[in-house]
């Protein structure tokens, strides 16, 4: 019995002994000029610091609420589906007009000469490309001659 007394005598003694040098070490810290100047600091930027938190706690906040919004996500998910329905149908359109044409480019072993050329500048949607090809260089000339100014 006496040896479990003297046991834990030894261990409270041993844990007083290390709090104690722990608050000694805290001590010999705080009296350290450096740490001093920068305590100075922290304390004059307390103000600052209270207000950044404050600042952080509503964002966290907001953040938050609008993660754990069910009706806030359900029609977020509904908006970009509409957004992004039409766009992905025409995008498969393009694909496949693409595909098609490619296909049938492949697999034609037409020879085009001079008058070909000639009697497919009247198509109409050959016409609607060239308008195309010429509206875009412009612009990208326009955007040019602004970046070089």
């Amino acid at each position: 019995m006496s040896e479990a007394n003297t046991e834990t005598k030894s261990a409270q003694e041993t844990t007083i002994t290390s709090s104690d040098n722990a608050q000694r070490d805290i001590v010999d810290q705080l009296l350290k000029p450096e740490v001093q100047e920068s305590l100075t600091v922290l304390v004059q930027q307390l103000p600052k610091l209270t207000e950044l938190v404050n600042i952080l706690t509503k964002s966290y906040d907001f953040a938050k609420t609008v993660a754990t919004d069910e009706t806030l996500k359900s029609d977020t998910v509904g908006a970009i589906s509409e957004i992004a329905g039409p766009v992905v149908g025409t995008v498969k359109n393009i694909a496949a007009t693409v595909i098609e044409a490619k296909d049938r480019a492949d697999a034609s072993q037409e020879v085009i000469g001079l008058f070909g050329l000639l009697k497919m500048l009247k198509d109409p949607e050959a016409q609607k490309l060239f308008r195309f090809v010429n509206a875009y260089l412009q612009v990208a000339g326009e955007k040019s001659r602004q970046q070089q100014k």
